[in-house]
C-alpha cells in the first residue's frame, strides 16, 4: 500500500500504485543481488578454509594481511569507480568483491566449528530479516541514526585495527557487542535508505541510476550482514 509520502510526491493513486510496485521490484533486486554475493562469499570461504594447505599458505604467511585488509580497500575503491562503472561492470565488481570477501573469512572454518558457523548463520538471517523488514515498512524517519552509526563504524574499524597488534580479549569482547549493535542499527538505516532513494528517483525513469542503486544498495546490506555474521561468531561460535 502506497505511503503518504509516496501518494504526496506522485500526486495520484495510480502514480503511488506504479511506484510501489517499481519499488517492490527494485527491493528484489537489491536483496537477489546480496543473496548471490552470500552465496560466492560463502562458497569462496568454505572451498578455502577446509583445505588445509590453502590455509596454511594464505592465513600462516604475510600474504594474510594483504587478504585481510583487501576487502577494506576495494570497498572504497568500488565506491570512488561507481559512477564511471556500467550497470554491468558494476555487478561483475561486487560479485569479485563478494568472492574477495569469502577469501578474507575462510579462517573460520579452521577455527570454528561447522555446526555453530551454520547456526551464527541462522541467527544472523532471522535478525537480519526482522531488522530489514522492520526498516523497510516502519514510518519512522531513521534518518536521524546514519551519523551516529557511521561514527560507531568508524571507531570500531579503528580499534579493530588497533586490537590485531594490542590481541586485548577485553577490548575484542567490547568490539564485538558494539559492533552487533550498530550493524543491527545499519541494517534497518540501510533498507529504509535504498527505499527513500529508490522514491525520491525514480519519477526520473533514470535506468542505468536505478541499475547502479539496486548494486550498491545490495553491497550495503551485504556488509550489513556479514559484519553482523562474524560479530555474532565471537559469541556463538564453538572453536575447533
Amino acid at each position: 500500500m502506497a505511503d503518504y509520502q509516496t501518494t504526496r510526491s506522485f500526486g495520484t493513486a495510480a502514480g503511488a500504485a506504479a511506484i510501489d510496485e517499481g519499488l517492490r521490484a527494485h527491493m528484489n533486486k537489491v536483496y537477489g543481488l546480496m543473496s548471490v554475493g552470500m552465496l560466492l562469499t560463502g562458497g569462496v570461504a568454505w572451498a578455502v578454509g577446509t583445505n588445509d594447505a590453502m590455509v596454511q599458505a594464505i592465513f600462516m604467511t604475510p600474504l594474510k594481511w594483504v587478504v585481510m585488509f583487501a576487502p577494506l580497500v576495494l570497498v572504497f575503491v568500488f565506491s570512488a569507480m561507481l559512477n564511471r562503472l556500467s550497470v554491468a561492470a558494476a555487478q561483475l565488481f561486487f560479485y569479485v568483491y563478494a568472492s574477495v570477501m569469502g577469501l578474507s573469512i575462510a579462517f573460520i572454518f579452521a577455527v570454528y566449528t561447522s555446526e555453530s558457523i551454520a547456526t551464527t548463520f541462522l541467527v544472523t538471517s532471522i535478525a537480519f530479516a526482522g531488522l530489514s523488514l522492520y526498516g523497510y515498512v516502519t514510518k519512522r524517519d531513521l534518518s536521524g541514526m546514519g551519523t551516529f552509526l557511521m561514527m560507531g563504524l568508524i571507531g570500531i574499524i579503528v580499534a579493530s585495527i588497533v586490537n590485531i597488534f594490542l590481541a586485548s580479549s577485553a577490548l575484542g569482547f567490547a568490539i564485538s557487542v558494539i559492533g552487533v549493535l550498530i550493524f543491527a542499527g545499519l541494517t534497518a538505516y540501510d533498507t529504509q535508505s535504498i527505499k527513500n532513494e529508490y522514491v525520491e528517483h525514480a519519477r526520473h525513469a533514470d535506468q542505468d541510476w536505478l541499475g547502479k542503486s539496486a548494486i550498491m544498495g545490495a553491497l550495503r546490506l551485504y556488509l550489513d550482514f556479514i559484519n553482523m555474521f562474524m560479530f555474532l561468531l565471537q559469541f556463538l561460535g564453538n572453536r575447533e
